[in-house]
């Protein structure tokens, strides 16, 4: 049997009296994009940071690639990637030096980090770019950056949260393919958007989460066929 790289059980966390996540039961097969899909407050954020170990469950049970959360998170911190809302870039360095500097911190030696860092920027298209300072980048170009900066680390999985917010048609569409060539390269995703065609053209399966329970799965085209255009 292959191993689910992430398996959620009954999961639960609250922040006081609200309950972000009621009972969460969520699978990720390794070799795909898991898209959480669901509105603002659903817990999908909540899930990412649960699964990041930066916040700590009140029940149920989460692994990562057989690795429970609780008891060893250093385990499945080596083995994630990742990116939220917002790009958490150096804009007073280069595109180059941020990746260099992240390697850096994964524990790389010189050589290494600047073999790795131009891999990278080569495989999301900034090669030409990755001498200038990112505070000359474009929005788009930023979070392809802070994609390359969770992949330096050569991550099993990588964790995108809304990965596009905030871009225009063009900057979607090139960050969705940069997330294809990743999961071709051999990295598993789990995505989370508010938006049903996001998961449709990068998602193999979809999980929608809502009040903090998933409240439906399946492939885009079935989910489509249930529940419409638009969630």
């Amino acid at each position: 049997m292959t191993e689910r790289i992430v398996e959620a059980e009954g999961l639960v966390k609250r922040y006081g009296k609200e309950t972000a996540l009621d009972g969460l039961d969520l699978v990720a097969e390794p070799g795909q994009v898991l898209a959480v899909l669901g509105p603002n407050g659903a817990g999908k954020t909540t899930f990412v940071r649960t699964i990041a170990t930066l916040l700590r469950p009140e029940g149920g049970s989460l692994r990562v690639a057989g690795h429970d959360v609780r008891r060893e998170p250093e385990a499945v911190r080596s083995l994630i990637g990742l990116a939220g809302q917002f790009a958490a870039v150096e804009p007073a360095l280069s595109g180059r030096e941020n990746l260099e500097m992240v390697a850096r911190l994964f524990g790389q030696d010189r050589r290494a980090a600047r073999a790795n860092s131009t891999e990278v920027l080569d495989r999301l298209g900034l090669a030409e770019d990755g001498d200038r300072l990112v505070r000359t980048y474009s929005g788009g170009m930023r979070r392809k950056l802070d994609l390359g900066s969770s992949l330096v680390g050569s991550p099993r999985l990588l964790l995108l949260d809304e990965p596009t917010t905030g871009l225009g048609p063009r900057s979607r569409v090139e960050l969705w393919d940069a997330i294809r060539s990743m999961v071709e390269r051999g990295t598993d995703v789990l995505l989370t958007t508010q938006y049903l065609d996001e998961a449709d053209h990068l998602a193999g399966r979809v999980v929608i989460i809502d009040h903090g329970k998933a409240v439906a799965s399946g492939t885009p085209n079935e989910l489509k066929r249930r529940v419409g255009r638009n969630v």
